[in-house]
């Protein structure tokens, strides 16, 4: 997920200076290349995105596995502590299926509240964290070729985001009037995360924060783009951040690892600057 928060310029401006600035060679490296194009999904296949037809559905992997685990051994409880002596045999598998209930009743009602439940959950999956490291780490390097500030971030089970710092557009957000060019930017980097997974995995499953950052990009964007052109925007950005992923290889790898490690926002740099 990627975010924009403002009031804090001087703060990236100063990590920005501890960097030579002769040695920043890919600060702001591509952002001259940007101009939006139309797009067809064969070109995302071409590109090397797997299942490039379903990249904007929302994955419900994390969610079936959670619901199915949680009905599946409260159903298999149930039918032991139906053994047991008495009233015990009807009161306690009746206690332990009511959970299965509430939860589906939570799901349907108000999904947000399992969020913490299921993101904890998800852990159990062996590609989550890598997941996360590539994903995260495409937000910041995409924002970084771009020449957008990152104040910070965070790959932390529920909190995962990259959160750039740049006044003028936070501005132009708010008062709804980005132009094209600028959006066109932040689709890039709003999609990276999502480009990121889909050169490498079968199924995306961070899409969803993603696609509803663009969508407030693009809801607060002048002029107001069609549904043809919002779908079109959408893959352009994914084809484009996947190709800068794709060119940069050597530097996304190293920069995961930077931020697997907890390393500062400095130390990212200093490693994207260094991995080439």
């Amino acid at each position: 997920m990627v975010g924009l928060r403002t009031g804090v310029l001087s703060r990236m401006s100063l990590v920005v200076r501890s960097v030579s600035i002769t040695s920043m060679k890919f600060w702001d490296s591509t952002a001259t290349q940007i101009l939006a194009t139309h797009t067809s999904i064969r070109e995302l296949t071409t590109l090397g995105i797997k299942n490039a037809e379903n990249l904007a559905i929302p994955s419900v992997r994390n969610d079936a596995a959670f619901l199915f685990t949680v009905v599946g051994s409260t159903g298999f409880l149930g039918v032991l502590a139906g053994q047991l002596p008495g009233d015990w045999g009807f009161f306690v598998p009746y206690l332990i299926g009511s959970i299965s209930l509430i939860v589906l009743a939570v799901g349907s009602i108000s999904p947000g509240l399992l969020q913490a439940a299921i993101s904890s959950f998800s852990t159990l999956f062996p590609d989550y964290q890598e997941r996360i490291a590539r994903h995260e780490a495409a937000h910041f390097l995409i924002a970084y070729l771009l020449g957008l500030p990152i104040l910070d971030y965070s790959l932390d089970i529920g909190k995962e985001h990259v959160n750039l710092i740049d006044e003028k557009l936070e501005k132009l957000i708010y008062s709804g009037q980005l132009d094209s060019k600028e959006l066109d930017r932040l689709a890039v980097v709003a999609m990276a995360g999502l480009a990121a997974e889909g050169l490498q995995y079968d199924k995306v499953v961070g899409q969803s924060a993603d696609l509803f950052t663009l969508q407030r990009f693009i809801n607060r964007s002048r002029p107001q783009l069609s549904k043809d052109q919002q779908q079109n925007l959408t893959r352009w950005a994914v084809l484009f951040a996947g190709s800068l992923i794709k060119n940069n290889k050597l530097l996304h790898e190293a920069l995961m690892k930077a931020m697997t490690n907890k390393a500062t926002v400095l130390e990212c740099i200093e490693a994207i600057e260094k991995a080439a």
